[in-house]
């Protein structure tokens, strides 16, 4: 903290405006002038007028001129005043791709061990989307893996794609149909509809593209995949086929998550679930709404009850449920076997009431809880799990009562073309009228949302493809128990076992028209009639084939018949879009044929994901990569954070507070910010809190911050827990350090220019023996920090690297290095240091920049070319920066004993600092300074006098002085048991400034120490007072005390220094 109030000082900030408390360290430090206290002094930081600040010029608008795929001609682009990201990240990404240098040939890799290689594949964003600051983090850290990799010589491939998203994209080309064209897909057909799908990805399908290339992700895009090309098509057929010869995949009828929106079946895992905690009204897109309410919301929450009359009696059985429309499908009320009141209703019937069907109650001890409502249930096997199973043991019928959008069917009475909810209105009338209703009560309930639409879900019984995942999933946990397969961070393997123990069969089949269409065909004989394809009793007509010819030669074989007296009819569905995705490790290298890349790069490496889709993607990935090629599809998973708000919100457009890594990289107006926000779909309410929230948080839009600054702080952010609350403010700050880099390269470029460096010149500069303390302590802090952050990086510590490399550019090269050499470097007079403080610099650069190459591509690669030297440096010489070899440790460069002298001089320069700051002595007054020190340090500050000189300005240094040659005049500070330092005041200090400002203080104290000392001693105050604010008075009455007397006891050595001074 010293060290940072003298850099203060030194930089002119002045104090804060009014008078200014000061601690009772820094006065009694003060006054005790000579006397030794281990209380660094820091009382004062000098009153000098604040300059307005300079505004920097505006930046010319920046034309990239280098033609596209061809090396930047830095040696005709003047290096500019600052740094500016559009011009320095321009023309690189096309050069890189040009060049070849994101490709690996698979001869290269194949054989290779494993820790020679390193293959990934990207997770395959959805092809609608655009990237925002969730997956820029997953970019930052799988580009950082692949380049570090590469730079280590390994055989390195990133392999790009993008998921066809049936859902999303069906949606989003339906809703342009109907805004251009009046029109939607069934009015197209099939065929003509998927064309129009091909055609929206092929004008808009290239944004993700775009955006991986601004932020520098060094992907193979010669092997850029799409889930629904040909060669990812052909391993869906694959895959379905296997499954099927295996036993593993089935048709069959029942109860599964059914979305009226989607018209859809969807996934278990595709649920969300919100807890009602009684009677709630909600939104229901699908209806028109509920003219009952005033925002035609509909009622969920709520237990309805009602009686079933019993046949032949007068007697009713009164029933309860939360979907009162499912009554219309019931086919039976159970009771308990044992429960007294209903024994004499053993084996008779109650009767429906809308349209006289005889329902049987049943006796089930399993289902029904006797001490729970009425102990009577009404089952509906056709909508309700529970209801499901009993409706099995009891050989029940199953009744659907809805259509495929969720209106009643023509099982519904009187209710049927009603939309669910208003059904269920309606229902709730007709009871009343027939004196069957009995009431309705808050009840808590949890709803099952599809994650897709936000539709709440229907239990339906529909005809779908199940995947068994029981074998394969107990193989994927037992990858991970044995250590086969590793989870980063190893705390999510507990619920990795728990969903994997707990696997349910894997509905696999939706009913869309985007996707890769189920390759099964229903085989009937011409002219023969009552077979229906969605009759179970029918299933095995079926046939699971890898295309139309292999279809026809199963029917023939199951039907017994010649080809010519077949129809064979394809499944419409299509399958989920998570079975091509967990195809993807394997099915991007040509899976299943045995091609040179499936031969050289699979299994992969490295699955890098977010934690929000473990289990739609990568347990399936796991899964399918065992079952289908017998071997793990990578050997570790990293899950990264959650990236959020600064709030710690979600990032979603809902909220409106999704930010595109575009809008950080090039900058972006707030005008702009809040248009999105207008362009998209946002409710009235919702819309102004998150401007609101837009206008407070970026007042004056975005400022450009470059690819560089965006992965560089979001990095920085993974050495969180879970979730990154992110502020991109934050981002802004890592803009000035690539600007430091800037200057810094701006700097060695005017120092070098007699300077030429080996191919050799980190060794010959070892063996020269004109290395300083300086210099050898800069080799060895770049050789830890070449140690260190490769050891984060193997272990994925994303965040320690970022900050270790961070902190050896701005701490020890930046802050230390480069101000001790700047006398060294401009005298010309002892040619030896010089040379050695130049052949430092340039190492220090180089491996500087080769060391940050992986987190910051861009500006490495513009500053690390701009190197003096560049070119020359023999064959071994990369004509690259991300082909360089990055650094690693020379354990005989380490230099433990250097680093500590150079420790023990540093605490001496920050008590210097610290002194001239505490006295504000301006910068370009010169200070003598006095050490007085012993023990092991003492060799190491004598050694290093001129460096102390340099960092803290100083006119001489004298090590261990006669006690007769320090002046009287001095201020002192103890820095530890063995070292004080005293500087000389004489001629320094306006003593009289001083005691006036000393008083000043003095009299504003005294009148708020009295009154507070008037209102402890007052009467009654032990008695009455709070006990926590007697305790909040004592101590601010010993603070003022404290204050007083610091206050009284430095005016007293500032009078005595102004007499010693005078005489």
């Amino acid at each position: 903290m010293a060290e940072d109030e003298a850099k203060a000082a030194e930089a002119g900030q002045p104090p804060a405006e009014g008078e200014k408390k000061l601690s009772k360290n820094q006065l009694k430090k003060l006054a005790k002038g000579k006397g030794k206290k281990k209380e660094k002094p820091q009382w004062g930081e000098g009153k000098k007028d604040k300059k307005p600040k300079k505004e920097a010029p505006a930046a010319p608008k920046f034309v990239n001129t280098t033609p596209k795929g061809e090396k930047k001609d830095l040696s005709t682009i003047p290096m500019a005043s600052a740094y500016h990201p559009e011009a320095v990240e321009a023309a690189w990404q096309d050069w890189w791709e040009a060049s070849g240098f994101y490709s690996c040939d698979p001869k290269a890799a194949v054989g290779r061990p494993t820790d020679e290689k390193f293959v990934m594949v990207i997770p395959p964003p959805n092809v609608t989307g655009s990237l925002h600051l969730g997956h820029a983090l997953t970019a930052a850290v799988e580009d950082t893996l692949t380049r570090w990799h590469r730079m280590k010589g390994h055989a390195t491939l990133y392999v790009p794609g993008t998921d066809h998203a049936g859902i999303a994209t069906q949606s989003v080309v339906e809703k342009m149909l109907v805004k251009s064209e009046g029109k939607n897909r069934h009015d197209l057909g099939r065929e003509e509809f998927v064309k129009k799908v091909w055609e929206w990805k092929g004008e808009y399908g290239n944004k993700i593209t775009t955006q991986l290339r601004l932020l520098g992700s060094s992907v193979d895009w010669g092997r850029e995949r799409f889930t629904m090309d040909d060669m990812l098509s052909k391993a869906v057929v694959e895959a379905f086929n296997q499954f099927h010869e295996k036993g593993l995949l089935y048709r069959a009828n029942r109860l599964g998550n059914w979305s009226c929106a989607l018209k859809s079946a969807i996934s278990d895992i595709e649920v969300d679930y919100i807890d009602l905690e009684g009677r709630t009204f909600l939104e229901v897109k699908t209806h028109k709404g509920n003219p009952n309410d005033a925002k035609g919301r509909y009622e969920f929450g709520t237990l309805t009850s009602f009686g079933y009359p019993i046949e032949d009696s007068e007697e009713q059985l009164v029933v309860a449920t939360t979907r009162l429309e499912t009554m219309l499908g019931d086919t039976a009320v159970a009771i308990h076997p044992e429960d007294p009141r209903y024994k004499h209703l053993h084996g008779k019937f109650v009767v429906h009431p809308f349209n006289g069907r005889r329902i049987p109650i049943v006796l089930d001890a399993e289902l029904v809880d006797m001490e729970f409502g009425t102990g009577a249930v009404k089952i509906t096997p056709a909508h309700d799990p529970n209801d499901y199973e009993c409706g099995k043991r009891h050989n029940l019928e199953f009744i659907c009562i809805l259509t495929e959008d969720g209106s009643i069917n023509h099982n519904g009475s009187q209710f049927e073309g009603m939309m669910r909810y208003d059904a269920r209105m309606a229902v709730e009338e007709a009871l009343k009228e027939k004196g069957l209703y009995k009431g309705k009560e808050p009840n808590k309930m949890r709803l099952g949302l599809c994650s897709r639409s936000g539709d709440v879900l229907e239990p339906m019984i529909t005809p779908q493809w199940y995947v068994n995942c029981n074998s394969m999933a107990k193989r994927a946990a037992d990858a991970v128990r044995n250590g086969d397969l590793k989870i980063v961070p190893n705390d999510h393997e507990k619920t990795w076992f728990q969903w994997l123990d707990n696997i349910r069969d894997w509905c696999v089949s939706r009913q869309l028209w985007w996707g890769h269409q189920i390759p099964a065909w229903f085989a009937t004989k011409k002219g023969e009639t009552g077979i229906s394809k969605n009759d179970m009793e029918h299933n095995d007509r079926w046939v699971v084939a890898r295309d139309e010819e292999a279809a026809y030669e199963k029917a023939e074989k199951l039907l017994g018949c010649a080809r010519d007296e077949i129809v064979l009819e394809r499944d419409e569905d299509v399958l989920d879009t998570w079975f091509s995705s967990g195809l993807f490790p394997f099915s991007v290298f040509g899976w299943p044929d045995q091609t040179d890349d499936l031969k050289a790069f699979y299994p992969t490496s490295l699955l890098e994901t977010g934690l929000d889709i473990l289990f739609f993607w990568v347990a399936r990935m796991v899964m399918m990569g065992l079952e289908l090629t017998d071997h793990l599809p990578f050997h570790t998973v990293f899950l990264h954070a959650m990236v959020r708000d600064k709030e710690g919100r979600k990032m979603s457009k809902s909220l409106g507070n999704v930010i595109d890594p575009r809008e950080v990289i090039s900058g972006c107006s707030l005008d702009t910010l809040q248009g999105r926000l207008t362009a998209g779909n946002l409710p009235a309410k919702e819309m102004e809190r998150a401007k609101k929230n837009m206008q407070d948080e970026f007042p004056d839009g975005i400022p450009e911050c470059g690819s560089d600054a965006l992965r560089f702080g979001l990095l920085a952010y993974t050495v969180q827990g879970r979730d990154i609350n992110l502020d991109v403010k934050r981002v802004v700050g890592y803009r000035n350090f690539c600007n430091k880099l800037w200057n810094v390269i701006k700097f060695a470029l005017g120092i070098v220019t007699d300077f030429a460096p080996t191919p050799t010149l980190l060794d010959d500069l070892m063996k020269s023996g004109k290395m300083s303390i300086r210099d050898k302590f800069m080799v060895s802090r770049l050789m830890t920090a070449s140690k260190d952050v490769n050891e984060c990086l193997r272990t994925y510590r994303f965040g320690d690297a970022q900050q270790l490399s961070y902190s050896m550019w701005m701490d020890d090269l930046c802050l230390l290095y480069i101000e001790l050499i700047k006398p060294v470097v401009y005298n010309n007079d002892d040619k030896d240091s010089r040379w050695a403080a130049q052949a430092t610099l340039w190492v220090a650069l180089d491996i500087g920049m080769r060391l940050l190459h992986p987190m910051m591509p861009f500006v490495t690669e513009e500053l690390w070319q701009r190197l003096p030297g560049r070119g020359t440096l023999g064959p071994d010489e990369t004509q690259t920066i991300m082909l360089a070899k990055y650094p690693e440790c020379i354990d005989e460069y380490l230099n433990p004993e250097v680093e500590a002298s150079m420790a023990a001089t540093m605490k001496v320069i920050n008590a210097c600092r610290s002194l001239r700051a505490s006295y504000r002595i301006v910068d370009k007054v010169k200070t003598h300074f006095f050490v007085k020190i012993n023990g092991p340090d003492e060799a190491a500050v004598a050694a290093q006098t001129d460096d102390i000189k340099t960092l803290a300005k100083a006119s001489a240094v004298d090590i261990n002085p006669a006690e007769d040659a320090i002046p009287q005049t001095v201020g002192t500070v103890v820095i530890d048991e063995q070292t004080t330092l005293l500087m000389d005041l004489k001629g320094l200090v306006d003593y009289e400034a001083e005691i006036k400002r000393l008083s000043k203080s003095l009299n504003s104290t005294l009148p708020i120490l009295n009154k507070l000392e008037k209102t402890i001693a007052a009467p009654g105050y032990k008695e009455n007072a709070a006990e926590n604010l007697q305790k909040e008075n004592h101590e601010k009455l010993e603070g003022l005390q404290k204050k007083k007397a610091d206050i009284e006891e430095a005016i007293k050595n500032f009078e005595r220094l102004k007499l010693l001074e005078t005489s």
